[in-house]
């Protein structure tokens, strides 16, 4: 299925140089969306300029200001809120103070505000999509994650409630919780890209970030009267369970 594109469309897509955000910035411009995609200024950004009707936007989505004035500017008719990082994987004990801020602040705090700068604009036009990237660490937290897990958990709740808020408006919002996906997200984390790969993707077929640029792209092109609240996915030789045992 395909979206109904609205003439002259516009998206707004955090996190969009890589991963996830890449992926779903390139489905877009094939629907012959305009996406401003926002990302900090590095290489990986340039080269999505390659693209047609994207527009570039270093970014820092921790600048609130700068993040809100952007999107209301834009005034989108889809935002994808998909700016996130894992974060140290440390006991939260040893968790430092600032990477406890830049989780909170990129992948909840972030969202949050630009939602808010978008609003307006989908309300007044009495249509409009938000998604929302969050993870099944959000009802499945694991070991080493906790500040991690509870962000993607409270971006969640914060869709559900703001979905209560916009009741009687024709704006409906998604909340994407993926499994393990194989984007770069752990790399720095864990040493590196290709250490990373052998930890997490060497023995199953995790999740593509093309797949869920598909999920969006079905949410997006459901008839105006559905509203797919979330989707969770996960790989095919992914289960959760078990226990943690102290010793």
């Amino acid at each position: 299925m395909q979206p109904t594109v609205q003439p002259h469309a516009t998206a707004v897509v955090t996190g969009a140089s890589g991963g996830i955000g890449r992926a779903i910035v390139e489905r877009l411009v094939d629907v012959g969306i305009d996406v401003h995609a926002l990302a900090i200024d590095d290489e990986s950004l340039a080269v999505l300029g390659e693209l047609p009707r994207v527009y570039l936007h270093p970014l820092d989505v921790r600048d609130s200001a700068a993040l809100a004035s952007l999107v209301a500017r834009t005034s989108p008719d889809i935002l994808v809120n998909n700016a996130g990082i894992i974060g140290e994987l440390k006991s939260f004990s040893t968790t430092s103070p600032g990477g406890i801020d830049a989780v909170i602040d990129i992948n909840l705090r972030a969202a949050v505000h630009a939602t808010h700068a978008a609003l307006p604009g989908m309300l007044q036009r009495d249509r409009g999509h938000v998604f929302f990237t969050g993870s099944i660490a959000g009802s499945r937290p694991t070991v080493n994650t906790a500040v991690y897990s509870a962000t993607k958990a409270a971006l969640a709740a914060f869709a559900d409630g703001l979905r209560m808020d916009l009741l009687g408006s024709a704006v409906r919002t998604t909340v994407l919780m993926p499994g393990r996906v194989e984007t770069r997200l752990y790399d720095e984390t864990l040493g590196g890209h290709d250490e990373a790969r052998r930890r997490l993707y060497s023995t199953i077929k995790a999740i593509q970030p093309a797949d869920i640029a598909s999920l969006v792209m079905t949410a997006l092109a459901m008839p105006p009267h559905v509203d797919v609240t979330r989707l969770e996915v996960v790989p095919t030789m992914q289960v959760f369970g078990g226990s943690a045992i102290a010793e």
